[in-house]
């Protein structure tokens, strides 16, 4: 403003420099300083806000997209853990049982159409899994017969509670690996509700020699749920008894996609999310226009009106937004709405030309 001023001063109003020199005071320039400083303050504070907030926003979707990714691997676990299990058991009838080995087959790929249905759900009812349990027992009987006694509900006391799907499956397998299923002592595997939680519970009767577990099993449960929920499976061992519990969740709970949201989304819907940023903020800046400059000039009338200074922020103001309005509002053309696709497509082609 000063040098502003002293261009004025010289060159319109005749006087020399020494005689402005000698007629300025700092006086002159504090309350427009002020002014200016509590502007720029504002306008800093809401800028370093919303880079703050964005932050937050993308570190939240970095969280969540990591989570996805370990849930996505979780789940991929089960598809070839379930067929290795049930191919060994298969294994088993052949040798013991062969007609039961045939029935088996059948039943498997019923059983594992279910799997394959499941493993893009985060979760399932409690009624479809109490379903796939009592048809995975059923392939189970078929080799281990009177060995194992069986009990369950029909349905789930409350139609829309769900779990992690497979879990009890998981749950069932692994009280057959890892304890003794014979004729003398058969397995007693009881499921049922308590207080919010899905039980599976069985006869405590260890083998003495125990295959080497994957590993897949309770600890895939375990880690599924940590990625959904705060609750926590219970493990209850006794000298008799063996119990799981693994919540019920009431609540449909999705974990964030940002790999899978983004690389659906077309080109066309990204642009036009793009194009309706830029329009917010392009309509920010006009509001803030229509409200600083009228305040400015009424500060230049009451402060200084001979050196009517308003002029200098309007037009310079003025100028950037015209740029901001051709750019929200003009497609073609340089720096258009559409020049920055025209430029990354232009760059790609090259690129894929050079490795060419």
């Amino acid at each position: 403003m000063f040098l502003l001023n002293l261009l004025v001063r010289t060159t319109l109003g005749g006087k020399t420099l020494v005689e402005f020199i000698q007629n300025e005071k700092i006086e002159n320039y504090q309350f427009a300083l002020w002014i200016t400083l509590s502007a720029v303050s504002v306008f800093h504070i809401i800028y370093f806000y919303n880079k703050v907030q964005q932050n937050k926003i993308k570190e939240q979707k970095v969280i969540a997209g990591t989570a996805s990714a370990k849930f996505d691997a979780l789940k991929n676990q089960l598809d070839p853990h379930f067929l290795f299990n049930s191919l060994n058991v298969l294994t088993s009838l052949i040798e013991e049982n062969p007609d039961n080995a045939q029935k088996f087959t059948t039943s498997l790929s019923k059983v594992y159409r279910y799997v394959l249905e499941q493993k893009n759900k985060e979760l399932v009812t409690v009624d479809e899994e109490l379903q796939f349990a009592k048809t995975y027992m059923s392939l189970l009987k078929m080799r281990f017969e009177d060995s194992i006694v069986f009990s369950m509900p029909e349905k789930a006391s409350n139609p829309e509670s769900m779990v992690v799907p497979l879990s009890l499956q998981l749950l069932l397998e692994n009280a057959v690996k890892h304890n003794m299923v014979t004729s003398s002592k058969p397995l007693h595997i009881r499921i049922y509700e308590e207080q919010g939680n899905l039980i599976v519970e069985n006869n405590l009767q260890p083998k003495q020699i125990v295959k080497k577990s994957s590993g897949v099993g309770l600890s895939n449960i375990m880690q599924r749920y940590k990625l959904l929920t705060n609750r926590k499976i219970d493990i209850n061992k006794t000298t008799r008894k063996f119990a799981i519990a693994i919540p019920m969740l009431t609540k449909q709970i999705s974990i964030m996609r940002t790999e899978q949201t983004s690389s659906s989304l077309d080109d066309s819907y990204m642009r036009a999310l793009n194009h309706v940023d830029e329009l917010k903020g392009f309509y920010y800046s006009l509001i803030s226009y229509c409200l600083v400059i009228p305040f400015l000039i009424f500060i230049n009338y009451k402060t200084s009106w001979g050196f009517q200074w308003f002029w200098f922020p309007m037009f310079g103001w003025g100028i950037g937004l015209t740029i901001q309005a051709f750019r929200v509002f003009v497609s073609e053309g340089a720096f258009g709405r559409n020049w920055e696709k025209r430029k990354m497509e232009e760059f790609m082609n090259n690129e894929e030309n050079n490795w060419d």
